[in-house]
């Protein structure tokens, strides 16, 4: 079985060698074409175009930036569906809006008859290097079957949410938490700096209580030494998650107020050159200290 795999940024690249070094085939394609060099090295093979890389394929995996992008790639010019066949299928690891992919979906299967289902992942760069990513599906159980030689080797569990869109609507929930503690841990690490004790042990103490996270283990420690390289975890990326939370929010008729603080908190943050749109979210923590002397009485 032929994998084909768009869009080796950040998390794609990761998961394309997993793939790779559990023996899968897997053609690869990239707007951005120079970072498709590594993985031809690696033994991935580059297809000239979308298309090809969709036609040449029994499943297309997609690990894109954002719902545009998605669209764009699957139903733009000489986007994939015009090259996918009945009985394929997509596999979309972005993590994009529901409603959207809800529609994509029934429009995919409608124009070529390939199915669609949306499975973005949490567990970041480090669990996708190592086959240990959590996936949210969403779409058809027998897709599940079929997708299985791709989360075999990506992931460590894969739950089913229930139809399209399910799944992302899942990861909203999981970036909710997320994006609000990633604030929390700033907040909390420039106040322990505040007081005088060693910020750099804070992650480590804290490991194993409840108080404890991921996040707190992976970003606590490069906050409080000012590791920002190689990048983790883009803070627009995190912006466009919580906005589509509020927004999602907000159709539903649900009370969300830390998430609509923590976008208001991302906005702020993004506005600032020295942390910005594309910072690593250890960045986070200057935004906390610059507030923190701002308030100071002179």
């Amino acid at each position: 079985m032929r994998i084909g795999f768009i869009g080796t940024g950040l998390i794609g690249t990761p998961m394309v060698e997993r793939l790779l070094a559990c023996g899968r085939a897997v053609t690869v394609w990239n707007r951005s074409a120079d970072k498709l060099a590594p993985l031809v090295a690696a033994g991935a093979q580059a297809a000239a175009s979308a298309q090809d890389c969709a036609r040449d394929a029994d499943l297309v995996c997609l690990c894109l930036t954002d719902t545009a992008a998605v669209e764009a790639v699957v139903f733009g010019g000489a986007g994939i569906a015009g090259a996918m066949r009945p009985d394929q299928l997509l596999i979309d690891l972005s993590s994009i809006a529901p409603d959207a992919t809800v529609r994509m979906a029934a429009r995919l299967e409608a124009e070529c008859g390939a199915h669609w289902l949306d499975a973005p992942v949490s567990g970041g760069v480090p669990a996708a290097r190592a086959g240990r990513l959590i996936v949210f599906a969403g779409g058809d159980a027998d897709d599940l079957v079929h997708a299985a030689p791709v989360f075999s080797a990506l992931a460590q569990r894969v739950t089913h949410m229930g139809g399209h869109g399910a799944g992302q609507l899942t990861k909203s929930c999981n970036q909710q938490l997320v994006a609000c503690n990633l604030l929390a841990i700033a907040e909390m690490l420039a106040f322990a700096e505040r007081t005088g004790i060693d910020v750099v042990q804070v992650p480590a103490a804290l490991a194993g209580g409840w108080a404890d996270s991921l996040p707190l283990q992976v970003f606590g420690p490069r906050m409080a030494t000012g590791v920002d390289r190689p990048r983790l975890g883009a803070v627009g990326t995190f912006r466009k998650d919580i906005a589509q939370v509020v927004r999602l929010a907000g159709e539903a008729g649900a009370d969300v107020p830390f998430a609509r603080a923590a976008l208001a908190a991302y906005d702020e943050a993004m506005a600032r050159a020295d942390i910005g749109a594309e910072g690593d979210a250890s960045r986070l923590i200057r935004l906390r200290r610059v507030l923190d002397t701002s308030r100071e009485t002179p």
